[in-house]
């Protein structure tokens, strides 16, 4: 299944007038935009600019519709939905059960006992002790909800602590409770492991706000934010498929990566740009052809010449040629 991750991740404008700026849930004023990242690659499907004081699942329904079919479009594989405990709704389920989809929500408790649930573990969960004074359950159990024609699955994870990661005994055991609305046939474990891959998303994150500079949008209107946010998204996945093609050669090749070294699953924005797009080079007009050149100990020359190669668009007279330079 391919992962479909929502989040919202505010964006700090502070000490501004800009349209929308409003106090978000970090503690800052600024906007809350929210984000749809389609695969382990971080690609964007989707994104909308909202104001900081808005809750995250107001509009989440509409945004989540229009997420899964522009994934639809994009790959025929299953999508598996990603939520936090932030959009614990059941109007998100049943979006996800009409678009036939999967799906993993982290559950909010809100006035749910965490002793009862401690409860339900030990009777059906099952028992695990990564160290002393540490107990953990995992299991799963069903429940009816209004609504729904059958029970919805709950997985969960217990974790009872009686002495903490120092060696400290605690007087009152320390509980925490984690429990997720699973919609796919997927074993307990891989269930947990499947959520918590969706903490990747918090790196895509980053890259939009620190390494392309977009937290502080340029405008004080908010239509014209959206709109830079919108070019953004266009950048940001441009960049991105740059970034994973050249990984296709930089894997392949030994004398770049050697065996001994593990293999790049993903390539940060900023590398991308500081190797691939700020690179030095002359075009340079010779024998009544375009020639781009680089210089003769130009390192990432041989990961840009594949990928320009490859997207580059057929026009009249052709593109650059690429030579190293000899001199």
């Amino acid at each position: 299944m391919i992962p479909l991750d929502l989040d919202v991740s505010p964006f700090d404008n502070s000490k501004t007038n800009k349209g929308g700026v409003s106090r978000t849930y970090k503690g800052y004023d600024g906007y809350g935009p929210i984000f749809a990242y389609l695969g382990k690659d971080g690609y964007l499907v989707n994104l909308e600019l909202r104001e900081g004081k808005q809750h995250c699942q107001k509009g989440t329904v509409e945004f989540l519709e229009e997420s899964i079919k522009y994934s639809h479009r994009v790959t025929d594989a299953a999508i598996l939905v990603r939520l936090d405990s932030g959009n614990d709704s059941l109007d998100n389920i049943r979006v996800c059960i009409k678009e036939g989809v999967g799906w993993i929500i982290k559950r909010n408790l809100r006035k749910e006992s965490k002793n009862r649930w401690l409860g339900i573990a030990k009777d059906i969960g099952e028992a695990s002790s990564p160290r002393d004074g540490k107990t953990v359950w995992r299991g799963e159990t069903y429940r009816d909800v209004n609504g729904f024609e059958k029970p919805l699955r709950i997985v969960f994870e217990i974790t009872e602590r009686t002495i903490d990661k120092k060696g400290q005994i605690l007087l009152v055991p320390d509980i925490e409770v984690d429990t997720y609305w699973a919609g796919l046939q997927a074993g307990i474990n891989e269930v947990i492991r499947l959520y918590h891959e969706h903490g990747e998303s918090e790196q895509f994150h980053s890259e939009l706000k620190s390494d392309m500079d977009l937290e502080r949008l340029p405008s004080g209107n908010f239509e014209t934010n959206d709109l830079v946010l919108l070019l953004g998204m266009l950048s940001y996945n441009i960049l991105r498929l740059c970034g994973q093609e050249s990984l296709r050669e930089d894997n392949c090749n030994a004398t770049i990566n050697p065996p001994h070294r593990r293999k790049a699953c993903r390539r940060r924005i900023r590398t991308v740009m500081q190797d691939l797009i700020c690179l030095v080079s002359r075009l340079i007009y010779h024998s009544r052809e375009w020639f781009l050149s680089f210089g003769k100990y130009c390192a990432c020359k041989n990961l840009f010449e594949p990928i320009y190669n490859r997207f580059r668009l057929p026009i009249e007279k052709g593109p650059p040629r690429m030579v190293p330079v000899v001199q």
